[in-house]
């Protein structure tokens, strides 16, 4: 886990040291920019991609989750401009279901300071119509998050070569 340094004291510095002090800091903003890219392309990954329909979600997950025999949940974590920061697996569950809770769902989107999110779940018989339980959960996801200043963006359920979204169907409410 990173350490947390010390607020530096900016304003005890005068001329030549507090612009070295801001082209260090402008440096390692770079530095972590590129880790962040370099990571990215290693794990031949999702992040830094930029998704701007439920397509492009799925398109995301689909290969990884679609023909899975358990349930699982993830969360896409978006920036401010809907480029994936992390795809988080969140749950497991068995063939038929998971149990899934709000907090866990949001708890790496606080941890990450992510705007928002989208959750998305397969479903192993290969049919991702939504059951009143993801519609359930996915009205609490969207009050709690609006609690924390998260927006959750979508709910996506994959089923085998198809998806549904939450939102193109109006129950993100």
């Amino acid at each position: 886990m990173a350490r947390s340094l010390p607020e530096p004291r900016t304003h005890l510095m005068e001329g030549d040291d507090l612009v070295l002090f801001q082209m260090i800091q402008e440096n390692l903003r770079c530095l972590a920019e590129l880790r962040t890219r370099t990571r990215a392309a290693e794990r031949g990954g999702p992040l830094g991609r930029q998704v701007t329909c439920p397509a492009d979600i799925y398109e995301l997950v689909r290969y990884e989750m679609e023909d899975l025999v358990q349930e699982q949940a993830r969360v896409i974590l978006l920036d401010t401009r809907c480029h994936v920061l992390d795809a988080v697996l969140v749950y497991q569950g068995n063939v038929n279901s998971t149990s899934f809770r709000a907090a866990e769902l949001l708890r790496d989107a606080v941890i990450r300071n992510a705007p928002s999110l989208v959750l998305v779940h397969n479903h192993p018989s290969g049919d991702p119509e939504p059951s009143p339980p993801d519609i359930a959960l996915t009205r609490e996801l969207v009050k709690a998050g609006d609690l924390l200043g998260i927006e959750v963006s979508d709910h996506v359920v994959v089923g085998r070569a198809a998806f549904v979204s939450l939102k193109q169907r109006g129950l993100l409410k």
